[in-house]
């Protein structure tokens, strides 16, 4: 596997030119371009910043290969109304246990032809996790950990914190908590977003998302401790 090097500029080229012939017929004509500048820059990517990850989040778990860290290119149209076949962006995952998935906490990666979207934490809780998150929220000594790590994040400027799909408390809980804001939750996570996407085609971009992960991490470090490890 070469060596990272930024993803090319013809990364973005074809993104932008499946973007707008997202069919069957234009994909298969560019398979070269999806082969060289989205796979190998995307897992030379994954290889590099991996072992990075790892020195400050133990247990996080990359693997560079397709249906790995890298995220299939192909969408699941089968009960979608939008029924482009392919994605516009690359999707990396890097993940906290054993087995892939979406149940622990993890860092995610989207780099779109106008924009990167970096983050760490957990999308959505199954229905334990929430359980767990929820008596962690109220609970003295988890829930003030989480509000102050929130916190520093929120004044670090540079993060978005994310997952509050609700419109009112759940039932059982009072409103008027002190951290009722987090039982709006259900799902946690940290999220950077920039449209300056020239750092990517950089041999720096990995310093650069190293960086944003270590500062995001304390959140999946909370997760994994009050809820991945309880629920």
């Amino acid at each position: 596997m070469a060596t990272f090097q930024g993803f090319p500029k013809e990364t973005a080229k074809f993104l932008r030119g499946l973007t707008k012939n997202n069919e069957k017929a234009w994909f298969d004509t560019h398979r070269a371009d999806y082969q060289e500048n989205y796979v190998a820059p995307a897992l030379a990517f994954v290889a590099a910043i991996g072992p990075r990850l790892q020195t400050f989040a133990p247990g996080v778990a990359f693997e560079p290969k397709v249906n790995g860290s890298l995220f299939r290119i192909n969408r699941d149209v089968r009960f979608s109304k939008d029924k482009r076949p392919y994605k516009n962006h690359v999707d990396l995952w890097f993940w906290h246990g054993d087995k892939r998935g979406w149940n622990s906490p993890g860092f995610f990666f989207r780099l779109l032809p106008d924009r990167l979207i970096l983050g760490a934490g957990m999308h959505r809780f199954e229905k334990q996790q929430l359980d767990a998150f929820r008596a962690a929220v109220v609970d003295a000594r988890a829930g003030k950990a989480l509000a102050k790590t929130v916190a520093e994040l929120r004044a670090a400027g540079a993060y978005d914190i994310g997952g509050a799909t609700r419109k009112t408390v759940p039932r059982g809980f009072d409103a008027a908590h002190p951290r009722a804001e987090y039982l709006l939750h259900d799902g946690l996570f940290a999220a950077f977003e920039t449209e300056d996407t020239a750092i990517a085609e950089t041999p720096g971009f990995v310093d650069f998302c190293t960086g944003h992960f270590k500062a995001m991490w304390p959140i999946s470090k909370w997760l994994l401790k009050e809820v991945a490890e309880k629920a």
